[in-house]
């Protein structure tokens, strides 16, 4: 029978059952040697830098408190060891808040070692892996995840047990004007409606679409129709987007995501084409500049 692979792939639970990553056999300098379940107080424990979630909802950390009070924790967080009774977060920040909420002294702690990058990623995809995540918390994690771990969009995708173009499609929404970020932020509009959006090229009839949404409480549906019309002086191009080979698209995703700006590739039916790489300042053009090595 064959067996299913697990949704983190070489990811995290990599990291965790590496032996590099649980050094049982001697202690590094303190009371608790790596690897080991251990009940920490929560002063001894520093908050991780790394942590790519920026916004916790204070009802629901006190709603957690609440049960930490008469239920106990029930899963350890887990911290990576920084020399003599120091610790640092790598994931479960959510309980260490609401443990300090609750008036806790200690927490049960898994301690690991791990060096930064490994910390990084492992905090991401736990990160990802929540429930009710905002969307874009979660594409910031992949981007994250794709530029600071040094993996290509395939390669998160394996690692996470997602399709690339989802992946794809969440990083995508970092692209949009910051007015439409924060209305999906905070759920004035559903990632359907930012997704309809994203295929608007220009940025003011974008903000035009948002305020409609707004003013006339349109559908998903509504804004994917919205956007088709708004393209339609644009049909060749339009028509040249959707056969596009496979391979194209893939270097398009990743290019994108590299340049941190929307490439496009054009391509004639005859194989001849173009890359275009868009900037909107100096500065974007001379990152662009460093990227290609000029």
């Amino acid at each position: 029978m064959k067996t299913k692979k697990s949704a983190l792939g070489r990811g995290l639970s990599a990291i965790l059952e590496s032996p590099d990553t649980d050094i049982t056999s001697r202690d590094i300098s303190g009371s608790y040697v790596a690897g080991a379940i251990a009940t920490i107080l929560l002063e001894k424990i520093e908050a991780n830098p790394f942590q790519p979630r920026n916004s916790f909802e204070q009802e629901s950390l006190e709603e957690l408190a609440a049960s930490i009070k008469t239920q106990g924790i029930i899963q350890p967080v887990t911290v990576r060891k920084m020399g003599y009774d120091k610790y640092q977060l790598i994931s479960g920040e959510r309980r260490f808040r609401a443990s300090k909420l609750a008036g806790l002294d200690t927490i049960p702690t898994f301690i690991r070692v791990a060096n930064d990058q490994q910390m990084l990623e492992m905090a991401l995809i736990e990160n990802i892996h929540r429930e009710n995540l905002n969307s874009l918390d979660v594409g910031i994690s992949y981007q994250r995840l794709i530029e600071e771990c040094k993996i290509t969009i395939d390669e998160l995708s394996e690692r996470i047990g997602k399709n690339r173009t989802t992946v794809s499609n969440y990083i995508r929404l970092l692209k949009l004007p910051p007015a439409i970020q924060i209305a999906l932020r905070d759920n004035r509009i559903s990632m359907g409606h930012a997704r309809a959006i994203i295929n608007i090229d220009d940025e003011r009839t974008q903000l035009q679409v948002l305020k409609e949404i707004f003013d006339k409480q349109l559908s998903v549906r509504q804004v994917e129709k919205r956007a088709k019309e708004i393209n339609n002086t644009g049909e060749v191009s339009m028509i040249s987007k959707a056969v596009l080979p496979e391979k194209y698209n893939r270097v398009k995703d990743e290019l994108s995501v590299q340049f941190n700006t929307k490439v496009e590739i054009r391509r004639s039916n005859k194989g001849k084409g173009s890359i275009v790489i868009p900037f909107k300042s100096e500065n974007e053009f001379e990152k662009i500049i460093t990227i290609l090595g000029q």
